[in-house]
């Protein structure tokens, strides 16, 4: 490529890249970032994808680790954009007009769940209370020894309840399991299992413990964030740069690619041993989602207001309707009665559409490699909660799991978890070492979210890998300042 030789090449200019390339930058190390897009951003880029002037967020949207993620409490992420907390952190809809509403509060969200109230406090509170606990055992490898070890085991105990056949025995209600079970169903697996439960545990601790937090101006916000962190400590960035071999970025000391664990074999080829790229073509995708935007004359029509308040709605019924359609996904099939995660930024951020019209975020779980388009399912399963929804309708904009893997590689058939999040898979992500990001190849690491602590936009696996790397390749064992001082 194009350029002086320098100390470290990023591949992939996503959130968990661009937190990689920055941690190397701050150590004083020239760093240059190969994107293969004319964009950065990854899986968090906003743009007008229905109508001018509406801008919607092209993957990510809502973002629990915003606060929660060490490295982004590092960065100081909440001093460089405007985060923006909901009150209600999220909601479910149930048939007849009724809801659960989990709010910041946790005393007013147990008041409103009735005879289930005192329950989901005993689940929560404990954890609540330790909400950046949570987000260090969550956010680190399964592998390694927590360093809140009581904290961990009374998450480990829910996560083992609430991840069994027992799931239910706490609950009398209807609007506390399928709270739960909502944000549960964010791993697109089959439920109840640990893994489900343990995704639905730490971000419901994020809920109560810090909000569900929104960027103003939309998830591009956070990486223009790293960016321009970046090129002040002497970074540089290349798009439309698409790196097939790793003979593109050499001399570069270091590696470090943001990329799927496939195409991590796909790049270092033959520099990886044998028994490396076996165990990297055993790493399993999951199901995938498909996606649609919509540009709207006004607010969405919820038959419960209080949904109207809410960052993040998951729409889809009782506990046993969503576990139903996560069941027939996972068997490959299209459900009937599908989950559908919402999310409604316009209502704290007005930047993101005309005055008095709105946008919404909406996906839904399907087979991976789908091509099916779901902009009919997903209106009709809103309508369903909210009467009318459809007549708000300016425009709407969809992509199938097949388009979101041509939009990102990473997403391989539409899997946005680049990789199932099995607790297996949590583990041994893409293998089983206590030093995954690093490989088998001379100063090549992987950063991605085929490595842990998986999905979401946190940065912590670009963070990982850096600092693995920034000891190996170059001495510097004690990380560097990340403070936006």
């Amino acid at each position: 490529m194009a350029g002086a030789a320098v100390d470290v090449a990023v591949v992939g200019a996503g959130p968990n890249g661009l937190a990689a390339a920055v941690t190397m930058a701050r150590a004083g190390l020239s760093v240059r970032v190969y994107e293969g897009n004319p964009t950065i951003g990854g899986g968090a880029r906003t743009a007008e994808l229905t109508l001018p002037g509406f801008r919607h967020d092209v993957c990510s949207a809502v973002h629990p680790m915003a606060l929660a993620s060490g490295f982004f409490r590092r960065f100081g992420l909440a001093e460089r954009i405007r985060l923006v907390v909901p009150e209600v952190s999220y909601g479910h809809p149930l048939d007849g007009g009724r809801a659960g509403i989990a709010y910041r509060d946790l005393d007013r969200t147990a008041s409103e769940l009735g005879i289930d109230g005192p329950a989901w406090r005993s689940l929560f509170e404990p954890l609540a209370r330790k909400a950046d606990q949570v987000a260090q055992f969550a956010g680190s490898p399964l592998l390694r020894i927590p360093a809140h070890p009581v904290t961990a085991a009374r998450f480990g105990l829910r996560s083992l309840e609430q991840g069994s056949p027992l799931w239910n025995l706490r609950f009398r209600g209807e609007e506390a399991p399928a709270m739960l079970t909502g944000v549960a169903a964010h791993s697109i697996r089959p439920m109840p299992s640990p893994s489900t439960a343990g995704a639905a545990l730490s971000l419901g601790t994020y809920a109560h413990g810090r909000g569900w937090p929104v960027p103003i101006g939309g998830s591009q916000s956070i990486v223009d964030a790293l960016a321009a962190d970046l090129l002040a400590h002497g970074g540089e960035i290349e798009t439309d740069a698409a790196i097939t071999d790793l003979d593109q970025v050499r001399p570069a000391r270091a590696v470090l690619l943001d990329v799927s664990a496939r195409a991590l074999g796909d790049l270092a080829g033959d520099r990886l041993p044998a028994w490396y790229r076996a165990a990297l073509a055993r790493f399993r995708y999951g199901n995938a989602a498909s996606k649609v935007d919509f540009a709207l004359s006004g607010p969405v029509p919820w038959a419960d207001e209080r949904l109207r308040e809410a960052g993040t709605v998951h729409v889809g019924g009782t506990r046993a309707a969503i576990a139903a359609s996560e069941r027939a996904v996972a068997r490959g099939r299209h459900s009937d009665d599908p989950y559908v995660l919402v999310a409604q930024p316009s209502l704290v951020d007005p930047t993101r559409a005309p005055g008095g019209s709105h946008v919404l975020w909406a996906y839904t779980h399907v087979p991976r490699d789908s091509d099916v388009d779901q902009t009919e399912t997903i209106t009709r399963q809103i309508e369903r909660f909210a009467p009318g929804f459809r007549d708000l309708v300016l425009a709407s904009s969809s992509r199938t799991a097949a388009d979101l893997e041509n939009y990102d590689p990473n997403y391989i058939g539409g899997d946005i978890a680049s990789g199932s999040a099995s607790l297996w898979q949590l583990a041994a992500r893409p293998t089983l070492s206590l030093n995954p990001w690093s490989t088998p190849a001379s100063g090549v690491y992987l950063c991605s979210s085929s490595t842990p602590p998986g999905p979401g936009v946190h940065g912590l696996a670009g963070w990982y890998a850096a600092r693995r790397a920034l000891a190996a390749e170059f001495g510097i064992t004690t990380p560097p300042s990340l403070s936006p001082a």
